[in-house]
């Protein structure tokens, strides 16, 4: 028989639609969805009336009325929340990135200023107090990285584990032409800029395959050790010439990064993140291995092209996210959620929180992420200076 987990989602915009849209797809516990708590009423009235679900008037009460919350926040209260749960024994999904530092508290605060190293203890504060908090916790946080989860990263994983390779360098990117959120151009709301806000995606892929291969070849994880990052601002630069294709006017946060990662075996990983690019989200991942190379495409891939020449004929078709136009050839991604590893990783979490089912995506790993971004901003601060990571 099936255990019955009764969930709630904190967070009314676009994760949270996206996550309520996961739950549905779930086979294996049997989900109850009963209420979504959000500051603003008008918005957590109209997400639950369009689901069925109650509105909550506190995120205290939806997370006592749950076994399991989702954290679909802003970076800033992602911390709040997941202790919260953790301290009632709830299991909190805590979108990505699991922390980050939210500035000083004053008002005229600028991430692109602040001495990164203030920063970078900051973030290590909270990852120690979310994860001191999970030891103590009956629950544990389930991380919602779903790179880790894509088709394509777990085809590799299984790569990696039956043929015994070693992982000898990757290189990946997220990158489109800029987040439709209006708060996340200031890094008191964001907690950090492109590199950690689209970074953390490959980065995370990247440190979980590096982990497996550890472990296959009986060695145990393998952690990043070092690296060394860069970052800018192209849509700040006196003569940047806008056509009004790409965001700009971002407060104080990087709109260009590279993260250049070695491990602990000596092996490497490049990480591209950015918000200049045109045509849609551009997602991959590719491994160079001493017995094979993998491309892992998560988005866009050619599972199906079309060509449409008009743009009318397409006004209500879905084609694929932040793609500035469906006329001529586009690559229409007919599962995007399952590409994605979307429903993957809700099954996951779920199967975790009822059957104990260990986790692909934990709070390790995404410690590892959050201190492998906030040591490339350090570096970046010094012209790329290598900085050494403290691992979880």
């Amino acid at each position: 028989m099936k255990k019955r987990l009764r969930t709630g989602i904190i967070g009314s915009g676009f994760a949270a639609s996206f996550h309520f849209e996961a739950i549905q797809k779930i086979h294996e516990v049997d989900v109850d969805p009963i209420g979504v708590y959000s500051p603003t009423r008008e918005h957590r009235e109209a997400f639950a009336r369009a689901r069925g679900i109650k509105a909550f008037d506190s995120a205290e009460g939806l997370i006592e009325a749950c076994d399991i919350v989702h954290v679909c926040v802003p970076v800033s209260m992602h911390e709040h929340i997941a202790l919260a749960a953790l301290e009632r024994g709830i299991y909190p999904i805590v979108e990505k990135p699991i922390t980050g530092f939210c500035g000083d508290g004053s008002e005229s605060f600028r991430g692109d200023i602040y001495p990164k190293r203030k920063v970078l203890d900051a973030v290590h504060e909270s990852l120690g107090r979310i994860i001191e908090a999970e030891s103590r916790s009956q629950a544990h946080i389930l991380y919602a990285e779903n790179w880790v989860y894509a088709p394509a990263i777990q085809k590799e994983r299984e790569i990696i584990e039956k043929s015994g390779a070693q992982i000898l360098w990757m290189r990946g990117e997220e990158a489109h032409s800029g987040s439709h959120s209006s708060t996340y151009g200031y890094w008191k709301h964001s907690g950090g800029g492109v590199m950690l806000g689209k970074g953390c995606h490959p980065l995370t892929a990247a440190l979980y395959l590096k982990r497996k291969e550890g472990i296959a070849r009986g060695k145990g994880p393998i952690h990043p050790q070092s690296v060394t990052g860069r970052i800018h601002s192209l849509t700040s630069l006196p003569d940047f010439s806008d056509k009004g294709h790409i965001r700009k006017n971002y407060h104080d946060i990087d709109d260009f990064s590279i993260m250049h990662i070695e491990f602990q075996d000596g092996t490497l990983a490049d990480i591209f993140a950015s918000d200049i690019i045109l045509g849609g989200i551009h997602n991959w991942l590719e491994v160079a291995a001493n017995n094979h190379r993998t491309i892992c495409n998560i988005n866009p891939t050619n599972i199906l092209q079309t060509y449409n020449p008009l743009e009318e004929y397409f006004r209500d078709i879905y084609v694929v996210e932040k793609t500035g136009t469906k006329q001529g050839w586009s690559n229409p991604s007919p599962e995007e959620d399952f590409l994605n590893g979307f429903p993957q990783e809700m099954e996951a979490f779920y199967r975790s929180a009822a059957y104990d089912e260990p986790l692909e995506s934990d709070s390790s790993l995404a410690a590892d992420a959050i201190s492998t971004i906030f040591s490339a901003y350090l570096s970046a601060e010094q012209d790329g200076a290598k900085v050494d990571i403290r691992n979880y």
